[in-house]
């Protein structure tokens, strides 16, 4: 074996040996420069989503339109877990004046692990020296529910059947300003309910299985809160009459009234009080569809919604909301709410109780995504909504 024949197998081991090596280094150095680049990118991605919140945070009562997008989970007793995704948009009619609380409009939809659905827009704009106020609330919802029967013996038994409600619903009021803070104004309603698949039929309601209400009243209030979707401060007084004629497209004639009373102080410092007080009285031939319910995301948390159904209902609530720090704050409240067939049959052993407590975030300058464990008679569920409940 010659002297160069050996120093050739030499140099091909060593050229072969470094040039894997070298291969090995540089995956080694391109992997880590991968790893830099996504933590780059993921560290640029959460400081675009903490600068987005940071910026809708900041008071923008001087811009023309502040419009502010969250989406998250959302959760109630009523609906199951599901994912929800809200625009919440601020704005004034007349920014020279500051004095008035700013407009707002939120665009919402929400579906969930029960199959429900729903997707609508709310709106309140405030006119040129709150001379004029306009209102409207259009929504549409699937919801697999329950129907426990009509009052508060059918609801406290439990027996119920599952059926599936399809709601079609556009209300709207104009109010015009006759005194300082107070306002009058029409209404216009128009609700369409279709209600199917009702798997016990023992338990089904003994009427049509489809209510069109349309109809038309009078509003009166008095309004001196400071901000409509998180008050500081005021009182909140109104009066709406509604009536569901025939002659304009319902399938029964009857009335509705809303009687709400609201009131905010502050307590000491970032703590604040909040008093609530409603009362629904419907007559005539009402829908079942239609009765009022116990329960939701606003009055009477903790209860599923229409367990306890009848033709009247009045409920109340306190709540102390408290702020801890920068964007975050508690709430706790109490209450109780009967619902009850006419006055003279009213049962005070049937009043129903509500108490729980609740985080909020500061999604944007003074509104709050909230959410919200609420504990009623046997039962409980959370809540995750934005605005108050009240």
């Amino acid at each position: 074996m010659t002297k160069h024949y050996i120093l050739s197998k030499i140099l091909v081991i060593f050229l072969i040996t470094n040039t894997v090596t070298f291969a090995q280094e540089s995956t080694n150095v391109i992997e880590q420069e991968e790893q830099r680049d996504s933590t780059a990118v993921k560290k640029k991605f959460f400081d675009r989503v903490v600068s987005y919140f940071e910026e809708a945070k900041k008071d923008k009562s001087q811009s023309k339109f502040d419009l502010s997008f969250i989406g998250g989970p959302s959760y109630s007793v009523d609906t199951k877990l599901g994912l929800g995704i809200v625009a919440s948009g601020l704005y004034r009619m007349d920014k020279e004046d500051m004095s008035l609380p700013p407009s707002d409009v939120a665009i919402y939809t929400n579906f969930t692990t029960s199959g429900f659905f729903s997707i609508g827009v709310e709106n309140t704009t405030i006119f040129p020296n709150d001379k004029y106020r306009f209102h409207y609330d259009m929504a549409f919802k699937f919801m697999p529910s329950k129907f426990y029967g009509i009052g508060y013996d059918a609801g406290n038994l439990g027996e119920y059947t599952k059926y599936d409600e399809y709601h079609l619903g556009l209300k709207f009021d104009i109010l015009r300003q006759v005194l300082p803070n107070t306002y009058v104004g029409l209404v216009f309603s128009a609700q369409n309910i279709q209600s199917r698949n009702f798997q016990t039929e023992e338990v089904r309601p003994d009427t049509d299985s489809k209510d069109t209400a349309i109809g038309g009243g009078f509003i009166a209030s008095y309004d001196s809160r400071d901000f409509i979707p998180n008050p500081s401060k005021g009182l909140f007084i109104q009066y709406e009459q509604t009536f569901y004629p025939k002659t304009l497209g319902s399938n029964k004639h009857f009335g509705n009234i809303k009687f709400t009373t609201r009131a905010y102080k502050q307590v000491w410092k970032d703590g604040l009080l909040a008093f609530d007080l409603n009362g629904e009285f419907n007559n005539g031939d009402v829908p079942w569809t239609m009765l009022s319910k116990i329960g939701g995301s606003r009055q009477m948390r903790g209860y599923f919604m229409g367990q306890y159904r009848d033709r009247k209902q009045i409920n109340t609530q306190i709540e102390l909301r408290q702020k801890i720090y920068n964007r975050h704050g508690v709430a706790v409240w109490g209450g109780a709410g009967n619902a009850f067939k006419n006055m003279n049959e009213f049962d005070w052993s049937h009043t129903l109780p509500t108490y729980g407590i609740g985080y909020r975030w500061e999604f944007k300058n003074r509104v709050n995504v909230r959410l919200d464990y609420g504990f009623g008679k046997g039962q409980s569920g959370f809540y995750f909504n934005i605005y108050e409940s009240f």
